[in-house]
Parts: structure tokens; C-alpha cells; sequence
């Protein structure tokens, strides 16, 4: 498989890191200096290399859209909520206060996420999302008639045409940002090739102090058939160490957050004591998808710490998948008593974790189930059990419903009460 991506030359070594361990896949560089470039260059990859895909940015992708055939799978690497979180971070390092600063290219919308998580004021962020009309006077301009103390900025011409005139913290994607959107596009081009049901296999090896395999089997067992992100798998025992599961592809996908990051590895270790390799496989069978997961969980235990990878019959590799937990964790902050409540209501802490990180971001805003499958990145029915057992525990109150379309059923909403539920705890 041939992926071919357009980049500045600048940040290929980000680029190469993202990739690293993706394997069965050749990448088809075609990098720029100056975005007048753009064009040229990916003409002369389409032309030249015949890519099965292409990754892009929102610059490249603006100025080169109309060479790019319809029925050519693309991905377009756009800025998410952690990079911008990161940059303010690298702000704060810097010994620089977080606002007031202007910002180009996020969306009004992650911005007011990011600043609502990081309990930033909003209104002294400047913001310029992007637009493809844009050049990069323009979005100079914007940020010199600010005047605000540094710029958080994606667009890497901005630092040489403000010449040091104001410091700039570059926003660009993080490699983990890159790897979800190149693992996307693998298995977008894997999908168009294969006309086969998207089922998957998932292997989990769980290894003990002591080597009590039947112990940290069964841990491993009851860990995954409770969690929500799982409701809809079918799992069962392998073997003395294994614990299989049994799903569509897409249940995986958003588990592993497009297989970048698999949190319950580290639940499994802070809740059971235990270390966990997994291995993922998807074929055309169930038998050929546990033989590609059983490959996958072998070359997982080979790493030091816990990892998962996958594995296809075309041999595309992707991972590693560390221990990441949902994009919304921005901090690590102390939640008092949040292991307490989690165990009086049946939830693990760290999936309390990330809904108390998720109702941060809403602010006063109400969600549906449907919106908290999204945001957790699980199914559907899972988000509608998982709100179920919040409204029975007095973590989420009903604040009516919506109708999103005509034909189709009403859909309840509710605002999260975590926050709530913690305050009042015992003193």
C-alpha cells in the first residue's frame, strides 16, 4: 500500500516519527518549502507515484483539492483539542501567562472546548479559524492587530513573516494526531479493497507478579466484560493468559481512538495489578482474525511496557497503542473522591475520569447518549446503557429532549452531575 504526503519540509521528522511502526505501508513523500509550492508538488506525486491515498493539511488540501481524483481516498490532518492544549502548555513553561494570545487555524468550537477544560477566560483569546481563502498576510495581520503577547499558530510561515517580532508557539499536529489520521486512511483504503464483513478479534495477555495466570486471567476477563466500551463484544477465555473478544471493527476503532491508544491496558494495571499485551487482527474469517490477533499480542509482548498493535492479511502493522486515555484528559488533576464514587456506582475510575474531563468541556451544555458514545468513543447502545446507570446513580439529570430529525424519534437529553456528586461528598 502507497500513501502519499503532503507536508512542509520542516516537519517531515514529525511526520516519520508518526510512522514509525506502521508497517506494510510506503509512504510517498512530497514536501514543501513555501505554500506557492504546493501545488507543483502534488501534481508531480499523483502524477509520478499513483498513491492508493493521500495524507494532507489544511493548507495543502486548500490549495491542491481540485487535483485530487474523487475517487481517491484522502485524510486531512486538521489541528485537535490536545495540540492546542499542548501549546498552551509549552506557554506556560515558558513562563508565559495563558492569555490573553491570539490563535489561528482551531475552530471556535475547540477552542472554547480546550479553554473551558484548562478553565481559561474566552474572551481573551483571539481566534482566526481557518478558512482556504486565507493567505498568510492575512492571517499575519490578524495576529499584529491583537498586539497580544505571543500567537499560538499552525501555519509555520506565520513565525518567518512576524520575523521575532512577537514570540509564536507552533500548534502543529502531534504525532499521535498524525498516527490516528494515517491509521484512518489505512483502513478507509483497506475497507474500499475489501468487500467482507468488518468484523475483528481482539487477543489480551494478561501476565502477573508471582505468575498467577488463573488470577489475572479472570481479572482481565471481568475487566473487559464490564466495561462499557466493550457491551457489545463478545468475550470469552483463550488459553490460560488470554482473554478474546469478538466485534465489529468499528467497536475496535473507537476503543482504540482509530488505534492509537488503548486505556484499558493501563486500567488493567492500576485496577488488577496485572500487564497486558494485546494483539488485534482483522481478516476474512473468525479463524484468520484470531491468528492475525495472536501475531499482533506475540509481538506486543515483546515491549517492555504495555502495548497493543494490529495486524492485517494484506500485512499492514499499525501501532504501538500505548496506555492513552481519552483526548479530553487534558490534566491530571486530584478528584478527591472519585475512586470512592466510582466504586458506589459501578464504574471504573478512570472511565469516570474521562466523563468528569467531558463535562468540564460542556460547561452548562447538555448532551444526548448519543453524544456521550461519541465523546467516550463508544457505540451507541453502549452510550445509551452508560447513561442509563449515570441517571440511576444521580450522575446525569434529565433536561428534556431534542428531535434531531423529523422522522425519527425524540432523543432525551441530560446534563452530567459528576462534578456535583464530588462537591457534596463527606468532609
Amino acid at each position: 500500500m502507497l500513501i502519499g504526503v503532503v507536508l512542509h519540509s520542516g516537519h517531515r521528522a514529525r511526520f516519520t516519527e508518526a510512522a514509525a511502526m506502521l508497517g506494510g505501508v510506503t509512504l510517498a513523500w512530497a514536501t514543501y518549502d513555501h505554500e506557492d509550492e504546493i501545488r507543483d508538488r502534488v501534481a508531480t506525486l499523483l502524477a509520478d507515484r499513483h498513491p492508493d491515498g493521500v495524507l494532507l493539511g489544511l493548507v495543502p488540501h486548500a490549495r491542491a483539492r481540485d487535483l485530487l481524483p474523487d475517487d481517491l481516498p484522502v485524510t486531512v490532518t486538521r489541528p485537535a483539542a490536545l495540540d492546542l492544549a499542548l501549546a498552551w502548555a509549552r506557554a506556560r513553561g515558558e513562563g508565559w501567562p495563558a492569555t490573553p494570545v491570539s490563535v489561528d487555524t482551531f475552530t471556535d468550537e475547540t477552542v472554547d472546548e480546550v479553554a473551558a477544560a484548562l478553565g481559561l477566560p474566552a474572551d481573551e483569546i483571539a481566534r482566526l479559524p481557518f478558512d482556504p481563502s486565507q493567505g498568510i498576510d492575512d492571517v499575519v495581520e490578524f495576529h499584529r492587530s491583537h498586539a497580544t503577547p505571543y500567537v499560538i499558530s499552525v501555519r509555520t510561515a506565520v513565525s518567518a513573516a512576524l520575523d521575532g517580532t512577537v514570540p509564536v508557539l507552533n500548534a502543529l499536529a502531534t504525532p499521535g494526531t498524525i498516527r490516528a489520521d494515517l491509521h484512518e486512511l489505512v483502513l478507509r483504503i483497506r475497507s474500499l479493497r475489501a468487500d467482507r464483513g468488518r468484523f475483528a478479534a481482539g487477543l489480551f495477555l494478561a501476565s502477573a507478579p508471582g505468575g498467577d495466570s488463573d488470577r489475572a486471567r479472570i481479572g482481565l476477563l471481568n475487566l473487559l466484560v464490564n466495561a462499557p466500551e466493550f457491551a457489545d463484544a463478545w468475550t470469552g477465555e483463550r488459553g490460560r493468559r488470554g482473554v478474546v473478544v469478538f466485534a465489529p471493527a468499528s467497536l475496535f476503532e473507537a476503543v482504540t481512538h482509530q488505534w492509537t491508544g488503548l486505556p484499558v491496558l493501563a486500567e488493567a494495571h492500576e485496577r488488577l495489578g496485572v500487564r497486558v499485551a494485546a494483539g488485534f487482527g482483522i481478516g476474512a474469517s473468525a479463524r484468520s482474525c484470531v491468528a492475525l490477533a495472536e501475531k499482533a499480542a506475540s509481538f506486543a509482548e515483546r515491549d517492555p511496557e504495555p502495548r497493543a498493535y494490529l495486524m492485517t492479511e494484506e500485512g499492514v502493522v499499525l501501532g504501538p497503542m500505548d496506555t492513552s486515555s481519552s483526548r479530553l484528559a487534558y490534566t491530571y488533576r486530584d478528584h478527591g473522591g472519585l475512586e470512592d464514587l466510582a466504586a458506589r456506582v459501578g464504574l471504573s475510575a478512570a472511565t469516570l475520569s474521562r466523563l468528569a474531563a467531558l463535562e468540564r468541556s460542556l460547561g452548562d451544555r447538555t448532551l444526548s447518549p448519543s453524544d456521550l458514545a461519541r465523546s467516550l468513543g463508544i457505540t451507541d447502545p453502549s452510550g445509551r446503557r452508560l447513561m442509563r446507570k449515570l441517571a440511576e446513580s444521580r450522575l446525569a439529570v434529565g433536561e428534556g429532549s431534542t428531535q434531531p430529525h423529523p422522522k425519527g424519534r425524540p432523543a432525551r437529553l441530560y446534563r452530567l452531575a459528576i462534578a456535583a456528586a464530588l462537591n457534596s461528598r463527606p468532609r
